[in-house]
């Protein structure tokens, strides 16, 4: 039987059992597409990466004999249309069947499940085989538990896949090292630089430029350093464990202003395109920690695989489990526009220069940058949650929506009311002093919270905590907060709301 396989950009599996054999008669199609490109601005480097990562998928693959029909972005035969693309591919090879591995976002899914509709030969699906989980089984999990808490999954996971677990219980007696890991790095013990695979993209870059492709952010034509090979990510997983993992652990939150990656992995590219697989990063992470010639802190490890068992999981299995309804979500109403500075970078803020900055040069900002300085801002200044979920889908090289949404709608701007977080992650300056150098390089005092010099963070905070004091009075993770605020001198709180409200209508000039 004559059948037509179809791999999305984001499936890049060369493990999966479809290629365990050669079959001429089967044609793995893939494409190139507008849809793809434009159905939100991304980053320049987010397209190149994926278009770069496509094409070795497709070289490495049909070096050991599978058949492929591949449609770059300017082929004259490319109907940027997929469906089209389906059909055409469907016609050329005679095909009896249409098969597909199991998208990871809702609109494919949709789509996919259509075109099949509409097709008059047979079809089928596949996983994806990638995740620990199938779609569905967070679902399974919480049903009829009171409470989702990512915790109680996690150690679920734990148990499950005999990671870290010892006579089911976890090795070391602990199942979180949450509070060994936020250190604030101060320049020692020193960080190794980046492993980099330089290579030219001019070809690509004049390939988006005539296909007329609106992107964001920076790029090196000549210097582009992303892994994006199969090869590339796997040394990139042996570099991390070898030299940064020993220290990953204890400065996974801290951020710092000459630093942009610190010790995280920069691994989240590879797997979020399947190029590796949680399992074979997991893998490779307690092999080095068990070799006896190694001597790291379990802390360091557990914190790694706690993001990646545990939350990575988590957030698609919360996806999976809420769409469609989840990507409406914006429980606080909160309708304020994007300035214009997360487009340049340009504010005297120092935390969001450096954040923004970096996430616009490198398409890249580790997670508490995300969560705690852009996210941050974005709620206090009371963002609409659609508005700061294509800036974030766009800008990062990682970012599909099942994972960037959840993160950003739910998580960081608490639109969903608490199904992926218990409350919301605001704070004032305090948190990002303690975390990083950036206030001690800023226009603004993190000390104060009124004045043309005072942080916005500081009178964001509080005029945020008073504007949502009703939505917020029964949080019980909130009372601490709740009850400082109503302790509040009631002068006081209005010249910090007077303040706030200036920086909120004046957003371009901060």
């Amino acid at each position: 039987m004559k059948i037509v396989r179809l791999i999305l950009g984001d499936q890049l599996n060369q493990n999966h059992s479809w290629f365990s054999s050669v079959n001429d008669d089967i044609t793995y199609v893939m494409a190139e597409m507008k849809q793809e490109t434009d159905y939100v601005k991304h980053h320049i480097q987010k397209v190149t990466a994926f278009f770069l990562a496509m094409r070795s998928f497709k070289e490495d693959l049909s070096a050991k004999g599978h058949n492929f029909m591949y449609y770059q972005l300017d082929d004259k035969n490319n109907p940027q249309n997929l469906e089209q693309i389906i059909s055409n591919t469907i016609a050329e090879t005679n095909a009896e069947k249409f098969e597909y591995q199991l998208p990871d976002e809702y609109r494919l899914d949709q789509q996919l499940q259509q075109i099949c509709n509409s097709l008059d030969i047979a079809h089928d699906y596949y996983d994806s085989e990638h995740f620990y989980t199938t779609r569905y089984e967070l679902k399974d999990f919480y049903t009829g538990k009171k409470q989702m808490v990512m915790e109680s999954f996690y150690r679920m996971m734990r148990k499950k896949h005999d990671i870290m677990v010892q006579n089911d219980q976890p090795e070391g007696g602990k199942w979180n090292y949450d509070q060994s890991n936020r250190n604030k790095w101060k320049g020692q013990p020193p960080i190794p630089k980046e492993k980099e695979f330089i290579k030219n993209v001019e070809e690509i870059i004049e390939l988006l430029k005539n296909a007329n492709v609106q992107t964001i952010g920076k790029i090196d034509s000549e210097s582009f350093a992303w892994p994006v090979t199969r090869e590339e990510c796997l040394s990139t997983l042996d570099y991390f464990c070898k030299q940064l993992l020993p220290h990953f652990g204890d400065y996974q939150d801290a951020m710092h202003d000459d630093e942009k990656f610190l010790f995280h992995s920069r691994l989240s590219f590879a797997m979020n395109a399947k190029i590796l697989s949680p399992k074979e990063v997991i893998d490779a992470v307690l092999n080095h920690f068990y070799d006896k010639t190694t001597n790291i802190n379990i802390s360091q490890v557990e914190g790694f695989i706690r993001q990646i068992l545990g939350w990575r999981e988590y957030m698609r299995g919360i996806y999976w489990k809420e769409m469609p309804e989840y990507k409406e979500l914006n429980t606080l109403n909160n309708t304020n526009k994007l300035p214009d500075f997360f487009w340049s970078g340009n504010t005297k803020m120092n935390c969001l220069k450096k954040a923004i900055g970096q996430s616009l040069d490198a398409s890249y900002a580790h997670h508490i940058q995300r969560l705690m300085v852009i996210g941050n801002f974005s709620l206090l200044t009371q963002i609409d949650p659609d508005e700061v979920d294509k800036w974030y889908l766009g800008v990062y090289i990682d970012a599909i929506e099942w994972v960037e949404i959840t993160n950003t709608r739910g998580m960081s701007q608490f639109a969903d009311d608490g199904i992926v977080a218990t409350k919301p992650y605001v704070s004032s300056a305090n948190y990002i002093n303690k975390m990083s150098n950036y206030c001690g390089n800023c226009h603004y005092s993190h000390t104060k919270k009124i004045g043309e010099k005072a942080c916005p963070f500081n009178s964001l905070y509080w005029n945020f905590l008073s504007e949502k004091r009703e939505h917020f009075k029964d949080n019980q993770r909130m009372n601490m907060m709740m009850a400082l605020l109503n302790k509040m001198d009631g002068n006081k709180l209005a010249e910090i709301q007077e303040r706030a409200a200036h920086i909120i209508e004046n957003l371009d000039t901060i």
